[in-house]
């Protein structure tokens, strides 16, 4: 990942690469910002480029032993600590590393839910485990092979486990000579503050409509008048804008779900409802959290329906049919009871609470709040 493969960002890179030439680079930073904006590529291009010994003015060489060896993801200076889940002798982040590779290489900008379908881990609950933090430090007493900065980019941090958390608190307090940390988290208020004490925060914005447009057409030649109605339904997030043009399976069914839902809330189906509630209770703790975290955005854009400001509005075409008919139902009287309710169910199922209760409990409150 060079800086002219991030998509936009162009504020970022200039400060990222004025760190390097002024010689000022930070021990540890933690990249924040909502999924899709480019933590993760920008963070390795800044990466690639302090390893690079002839990089340029504004980017690494791209030909020189390092780069040759970024290329592949194989830099032996270069440290991946990512969520997994445990399977048979998988324990560390070291036993899926050639996923990872693959993954990163083969489209650096993904969730947490891509990655859960390259490990084959769809239903379980990715964290980076206790065991971790010592192959952390043992990866980081090893003499640098290139004689120049060792770099460990922790991807979601805010997954660790609260040992290998307090480990990683002591590294960032006595860090070892010319070692660079890069956090790339999307909740830093579930970090450790001790953690969050001691990085240097660096809060990466949302992707600009035009450079999202420009990508589309120049990397997956879609055309213009479509890129920009694309880029304006992603938002700054450059992977709905890819999801939106390939045909995404977890939202088309977590759009039949809401539809389900609000349908069987309404006309009272109980029986049906219960069979809804075992339904959501089937698919994995993650795709649960996405669900509930996609049934807000969709309580919030048919609310803001109502005001008419297409502009507002970030819905595909289906989405906006349902909302002619559904909108009404959403008003001033209930909007906050129901994000209210959707939030209290995913801290429910962030504590392993019985799934199919939490859905079921939901699906009988919305019964009186869509009459309201």
């Amino acid at each position: 990942m060079f800086f002219k493969d991030v998509i936009g960002q162009e504020a970022a890179k200039e400060r990222l690469r004025q760190e390097v030439r002024e010689g000022r680079i930070p021990h540890a930073q933690l990249f924040c910002g909502p999924s899709g904006v480019g933590k993760l590529p920008l963070a390795m291009a800044y990466a690639r480029y302090i390893c690079c010994p002839n990089r340029t003015e504004t980017d690494a060489c791209g030909t020189c032993p390092s780069c040759v060896k970024w290329n592949k993801l194989v830099h032996p200076d270069v440290h991946f600590v990512f969520p997994i889940v445990k399977k048979g002798k998988k324990e560390v982040c070291n036993d899926y590393i050639a996923d990872w590779r693959h993954l990163v290489l083969s489209s650096p900008y993904f969730s947490l839910n891509h990655w859960l379908n390259e490990m084959d881990a769809e239903n379980g609950q990715a964290i980076i485990y206790a065991k971790e933090s010592d192959e952390i430090v043992r990866k980081l007493s090893l003499k640098s092979s290139e004689g120049g900065y060792k770099v460990t980019i922790v991807w979601l941090p805010e997954k660790m486990h609260a040992v290998c958390a307090n480990k990683l608190l002591k590294l960032l307090e006595e860090p070892p000579e010319k070692t660079v940390f890069l956090l790339i988290s999307e909740t830093p208020e579930m970090i450790l503050p001790t953690i969050l004490s001691r990085t240097q925060r660096f809060n990466i914005r949302k992707i600009e409509e035009t450079d999202i447009a420009n990508a589309l057409q120049q990397k997956y030649g879609v055309r213009p008048n479509d890129s920009f109605t694309l880029a304006h339904l992603a938002n700054g997030d450059f992977i709905k804008a890819l999801e939106t043009i390939h045909l995404n399976e977890e939202n088309e069914l977590f759009f039949e779900l809401f539809v389900s839902l609000m349908r069987l809330s309404y006309q009272r189906k109980i029986r049906e409802m219960k069979q809804w509630s075992e339904q959501l209770a089937s698919i994995g703790r993650e795709r649960q959290k996405n669900f509930l975290a996609y049934a807000q955005r969709m309580i919030r854009e048919n609310f803001i329906y109502n005001l008419h400001s297409k502009e507002m509005n970030y819905m595909t075409l289906p989405e906006q049919n349902f909302a002619t008919r559904f909108a009404p139902f959403i008003n001033e009287r209930n909007v906050i009871g129901m994000m209210e309710e959707l939030s209290e169910a995913q801290i429910h199922i962030e504590q392993n609470v019985n799934a199919r209760m939490v859905f079921f409990d939901f699906s009988l409150k919305m019964i009186v709040l869509l009459k309201q």
